[in-house]
């Protein structure tokens, strides 16, 4: 009996061991791949303070300078000898006025009367059910969110590239905000869903590349959007049409306190025409876990001869709808990627994937549903 009360005594502290490490390596784990997005997170917002400070500190200073030599300045204006008005002042962009016409034989303005400006981000939740309901009686609105108008020739054809995993509740309230927006522009347009599934971390830019290649299948697009789900713009003159130059149309995003995080930065929402998007060979495949690839981008578009375009002024400004990223990985591995990018460029694209989707039709988008994993792209040596 005391031999048994010892075996038992020995067994709880081995489990009790067994327990305290289990815990403390978990931590450890979760410490490692969690705390560098939280600490770049806070830097950044440190930063963005001191940048914002900064930037009312020359306001003041400027605005100051105005007052005091507003009365002996000899050139008749409100600034400084040698200044000119339109460092200070934001130019007007004229828009079309309400009672123009346009004919349906002739390309559709870019800058349509119907485009005011600011709009409102609802981000309050809703059901899809709600959303077919509510652009039902749209019967423009063909499967898969094609849409085009009918006043005017569209001058862009834009396939809208969605990748996606567990944001049911993210996707109707995207829909019910941009839907309207992209009609005003007059652009044809169709929604593509790319959605992963499996146990692979997410893998956002190989999503992309799959939803290029669908969505090449069903019609002549000439300008790919490749949009978070998340990010919903402030500004329906930032307007969805691709140009000479890859564009990046998120530029300011609210939980960046709208500044540019860094110059190289190319996530969100970012487009290309397909002749840009095939000469660069897409996005890369071997990014698993969040993080890297809109950086790999950058550097494919510039290792290519282009350069990249950015809306003016707050027409770049985003909402992003509140989110965790729900047991996705940071993918570590990306800083040894980008060091590559160049010799990677033209051995892991769309060159080298290889998948097998399902796909469902609906009425407001067409789901490309793929289960990936490593070897769909598999990459040779470089």
């Amino acid at each position: 009996m005391p031999l048994l009360r010892k075996v038992l005594r020995v067994s709880n502290r081995s489990m009790l061991a067994f327990i305290f490490f289990f815990s403390f390596s978990s931590s450890c784990l979760y410490f490692i791949y969690v705390a560098p997005g939280i600490a770049n997170t806070y830097l950044f917002m440190v930063q963005a303070r001191g940048i914002m400070l900064r930037e009312n500190v020359k306001t003041i200073g400027h605005m100051i300078r105005l007052y005091t030599n507003k009365n002996t300045t000899l050139n008749g204006t409100d600034y400084p000898e040698g200044n000119n008005s339109s460092d200070c002042v934001a130019q007007t962009t004229m828009y079309l006025p309400e009672n123009f016409t346009y004919s349906p034989y002739q390309a559709c303005p870019e800058k349509l009367p119907y485009m005011r400006g600011l709009i409102d981000v609802n981000m309050s939740e809703i059901n899809f059910d709600e959303i077919e309901h509510l652009f039902s009686k749209d019967l423009d609105i063909k499967p898969g969110g094609h849409w085009k108008p009918k006043d005017c020739k569209p001058r862009w054809k834009v396939a809208i590239l969605i990748p996606f995993r567990n944001r049911h509740e993210h996707l109707p309230i995207f829909f019910r905000h941009l839907i309207p927006m992209l009609q005003k522009q007059r652009l044809e347009f169709a929604f593509y869903v790319v959605e992963q599934t499996g146990t692979q971390p997410f893998n956002r830019a190989m999503l992309f590349n799959v939803g290029f290649k669908e969505a090449m299948k069903d019609a002549e697009w000439d300008c790919i959007i490749f949009h978070d789900v998340d990010h919903l713009p402030e500004n329906d003159r930032n307007y969805y049409g691709c140009g000479e130059m890859p564009r990046h149309f998120a530029a300011k995003l609210d939980k960046y306190m709208y500044i540019l995080p860094y110059n190289e930065f190319f996530g969100g929402v970012s487009g290309l025409t397909v002749e840009q998007f095939k000469k660069i060979n897409g996005f890369p495949n071997a990014f698993w876990g969040w993080g890297g690839e809109d950086d790999d981008l950058w550097n494919r578009v510039h290792y290519a001869g282009y350069n990249v375009t950015r809306p003016e002024g707050d027409l770049g400004k985003y909402k992003s709808i509140p989110h965790h990223h729900r047991g996705e990985v940071q993918f570590l591995g990306r800083y040894k990627l980008l060091r590559y990018s160049r010799e990677r460029q033209y051995i892991d694209g769309l060159n080298n994937l290889i998948y097998t989707p399902k796909i469902l039709v609906s009425r407001l988008y067409k789901n490309v549903t793929v289960n990936l994993i490593p070897e769909l792209a598999p990459v040779r040596d470089y």
